[in-house]
């Protein structure tokens, strides 16, 4: 099953390494009886690193290894020769991948490019060698710096996906149908509510070899701004598509008033998201006729205010090519 994999929420613990000590060493060599310090700096402690990985969709890597400690620098030696530095610890990540505190839940850092990174912890920095500390009246120290202990803490990896489309709808609208009709995902399919309880990604493939990533997310109900239905965890995962797909099925009650409720939640949540692209999706609309299509094309018309719609059904195939070319055209819009 594609849901058990997924792991978009993990708390991690890292630890940076100690720096190294430095050397309290002096110059011996023959012939030389007095030679002055020549002790060496201790090297630097590991850090941990976060790397944005495009290959990567998920934090299932964190899901049971979730403790990460870089190593201590070495010590400084004779012949002012400097320690190793401490081998640093790299978290490959998903790009879209947030960092949080875990104590204050305050955002630190977020990952959205490929190969980029950014230190999280950093390692302690060496101690200096007793030749730094050699003056006119003090010619051989006989003590050095101790390397800087390394730090450590707890953090929340948090991701969202980034998708080109993300499909948003109550609870059994079809999305995760509608997924797997045009993409070669495999959702789970049920005739109840809350199926899927973790994003499923699919590809779409698109004419001349063009394909757009969509992501079917779990359904939203009434309330979820406050967190009601999971609604926190699942309204995170619109902030990052490009374009917003409502799915609203042709046997519900009001459509428009439905439309309207998931709006809302999301202007709760985030008024950015409001100024998403948007499109509307009518879904199991080979139950209607022509006649019952043109009747509810006239209400839309008001009651949508200029929103662009259309009439799509999964299992017959009806306008899915159309729907298709319809986000193809919104996605390039902004990039031409």
């Amino acid at each position: 099953m594609t849901e058990g994999n997924f792991v978009d929420y993990v708390k991690v613990f890292l630890t940076s390494g100690n720096g190294g000590k430095g050397s309290v060493h002096l110059h011996r060599e023959k012939y030389i009886t007095k030679g002055g310090p020549d002790g060496g700096d201790g090297g630097r402690g590991g850090h941990v690193i976060l790397r944005g990985n495009q290959n990567l969709w998920t934090l299932v890597t964190f899901k049971f290894k979730k403790h990460f400690k870089a190593g201590h620098g070495g010590h400084g030696s004779k012949s002012r020769s400097t320690g190793a530095d401490g081998d640093d610890v790299y978290l490959d990540v998903p790009l879209g991948t947030i960092l949080r505190d875990a104590e204050t839940n305050e955002i630190i850092l977020e990952i959205t490019d490929h190969g980029e990174e950014k230190i999280i912890v950093e390692g302690g920095m060496g101690g200096r060698g007793n030749w730094h500390f050699k003056t006119s009246t003090n010619q051989t120290p006989r003590y050095a710096q101790p390397g800087v202990e390394g730090k450590e803490g707890a953090f929340i990896l948090e991701l969202k996906v980034l998708a080109d489309v993300g499909l948003v709808g109550f609870p059994n609208a079809g999305k995760s149908t509608l997924l797997s009709v045009i993409t070669s995902a495999k959702p789970k399919i049920a005739d109840y509510e809350f199926t899927t309880l973790k994003p499923n990604l699919g590809i779409v493939e698109y004419r001349d070899f063009q394909s757009f990533v969509m992501a079917d997310i779990p359904g939203i109900i009434e309330g979820a701004a406050e967190g009601k239905g999971l609604g926190h965890y699942f309204l995170r995962h619109i902030e990052r598509n490009a374009t917003l797909l409502f799915l609203i099925p042709a046997d519900s009650n009001d459509i428009s008033k439905e439309y309207e409720i998931l709006l809302d939640e999301l202007r709760r949540y985030n008024p950015e998201l409001i100024d998403k692209e948007r499109l509307v999706a009518i879904s199991k609309s080979d139950m209607l006729d022509e006649e019952l299509m043109d009747e509810m094309r006239v209400e839309l018309d008001q009651d949508l205010k200029g929103t662009p719609y259309m009439f799509i059904s999964s299992v017959a195939q009806l306008g899915i090519q159309e729907l298709k070319d319809k986000l193809w055209v919104m996605l390039n819009a902004n990039s031409n």
